[in-house]
């Protein structure tokens, strides 16, 4: 008895067997789609892989018409649909494979992420050349098929006219790149009309808002529309603002005000410089042009607005009101101007002294100086009151407020040492050494302080000679109980390391030899 040989493709068996017709040429178009599919699979990017759905589609609606052979096999013109049908499928999705291998994986290894309207029409193509492909091997001329379909191919072409407008100028947009993924622009005319990228597609093009809306533009109207790109071709953006103030006071003064209070300021870059020019001299004053440069275009507002902050606070230590209109009531008066009379600040800003410990040995009287000839200052939350390393000379007292003491010591950033409130003081030894400040102090939130200047207490002093020993004591037990750090940075900073002949030699002050 002759025994049963079974077909050497174990593939090729299982499909005649179940339908009766099919090739070996498609079995083998299978495993090659199959083989080519996996081979995307390892060698996808991360986050590309998600691309290869297209191609298990197709490849799972290829046995759709097996199914259909199986349940009719007596029908030879349904057969031979089905047959061109599965055909169809398998090269349409081993075209789909090579495309994602090729366009995908090769491609973004050597350059950027492909566009994916690109990689869209990419796709179309794909499945018309599998068409094509599958109807000539059937015997279908493809010409015979344009030719049979011109008036539905120009019927649909009317139909779809913007449609392919939009295509073509999405195609346009990848092409000549104004703008990209990420990038902030606007789209028309309305200034308003500004938003982030983060989608251009085969129709349109998808921008989100600050209003944290979607607007879809169609590419045909983005094409013709005059686009501001604000993140190309540098990643900054230029901000203005206008200030007005009295024309009492000289433009130039004025600026430098400015530009020292917005430096620093969240958001405003160093590089390109902030600038300041007088735009123009209007009815209540005259305007100034503040212009700086941001790469935070996304928090445009929250930059505007803190360097507003930073501007408002500096003309105020300044003693530079902003002029109201003229026909304006002006209700409101800046925190530095207080409601208090002359004598009523005085006396308070005495018994704000007189919690200080490093003037203990001071009389009333001498504290009610000190509080004549010295002055309140008030600073916004983010500002510096003073710097690491700048010149020193006074001391400051607070009033309201909390303030972060920091320093930077060799190529570390800066560290937080403290955080001072009401009552505290700081720059005690600038005042009595003229040293240059040993740490930073930023303002944690609306800030009142104030200074105390060496000027002021080179009168007292040599009024009353011995005080420098009392306060020399006071200050050396108040740096016995300060941070470890910060005593380490004044013992490098301050020569000679002996603080009362420090003080001595800053006043002109030498003991009585006597």
């Amino acid at each position: 008895m002759q025994d049963n040989v079974m077909p050497t493709d174990g593939l090729d068996s299982a499909i005649v067997s179940i339908s009766g017709w099919t090739d070996i040429v498609s079995s083998r178009q299978i495993v090659m789609a199959v083989v080519v599919l996996a081979v995307f699979l390892l060698s996808a990017p991360r986050g590309r892989r998600g691309l290869s759905w297209g191609s298990f589609l197709l490849l799972a609606a290829a046995f759709v018409p097996l199914a259909v052979a199986a349940i009719f096999p007596a029908s030879v013109e349904k057969t031979r649909v089905a047959h061109i049908v599965l055909r169809f499928f398998v090269v349409a999705s081993l075209l789909h494979s090579v495309l994602l291998v090729g366009a995908v994986t090769l491609w973004e290894r050597c350059t950027r992420p492909m566009p994916k309207i690109f990689l869209d029409v990419l796709r179309c193509c794909v499945i018309a050349l599998a068409l094509l492909i599958v109807l000539w091997e059937a015997g279908i001329e493809a010409g015979e098929l344009l030719t049979g379909s011109a008036l539905v191919t120009a019927a649909l072409g009317f139909a779809l006219k913007d449609t392919l407008g939009n295509v073509f100028a999405g195609l346009a947009i990848h092409a000549e790149h104004p703008f990209e993924i990420g990038d902030w622009i606007q789209y028309d005319q309305n200034t308003a009309h500004i938003g982030k990228v983060v989608e251009i597609n085969w129709r349109a093009t998808k921008v989100i808002t600050l209003d944290e809306a979607y607007v879809i533009i169609p590419n045909g109207q983005l094409a013709q529309a005059s686009i501001r790109n604000f993140t190309q071709p540098e990643p900054w953006s230029r901000r203005s603002l206008y200030v007005v103030t009295p024309y009492e006071i000289s433009p130039q003064h004025v600026q430098s005000v400015i530009l020292a209070a917005i430096r620093g300021s969240f958001g405003v870059l160093g590089h390109p410089a902030p600038s300041v020019v007088t735009n123009s001299f209007m009815e209540r004053g005259v305007e100034h042009w503040v212009r700086f440069f941001t790469t935070d275009f996304d928090k445009r507002d929250r930059v505007d607005g803190m360097a507003r902050d930073r501007i408002w606070y500096a003309l105020a230590r300044h003693g530079i009101d902003i002029p109201v209109a003229t026909q304006a009531i002006r209700l409101t008066q800046f925190p530095t101007a207080s409601k208090e009379s002359p004598e009523a600040v005085v006396d308070r800003l005495t018994e704000c002294l007189k919690q200080v410990g490093l003037l203990d040995s001071l009389t009333p009287l001498q504290l009610r100086r000190l509080a004549e000839t010295n002055a309140e200052h008030i600073y916004g939350a983010g500002e510096q009151i003073i710097h690491q390393d700048a010149p020193g000379g006074s001391m400051f007292v607070i009033i309201e407020g909390r303030v972060e003491v920091s320093i930077v010591a060799g190529k570390s950033g800066p560290r937080s040492l403290a955080s001072l409130g009401a009552g505290d003081y700081f720059g005690e030894m600038s005042l009595m050494t003229g040293a240059s400040r040993s740490a930073t102090v930023t303002a944690l939130s609306q800030t009142r302080v104030f200074e105390v200047s060496s000027e002021s207490f080179r009168g007292i002093l040599a009024a009353d000679p011995t005080l420098i020993e009392k306060i020399g004591t006071s200050l050396s037990i108040r740096m016995a109980e300060r941070s470890e750090a910060i005593v380490e940075l004044e013992q490098i900073r301050n020569e000679p390391s002996d603080i009362l002949q420090g003080i001595r030699q800053f006043f002109g002050m030498q003991p009585d030899r006597n």
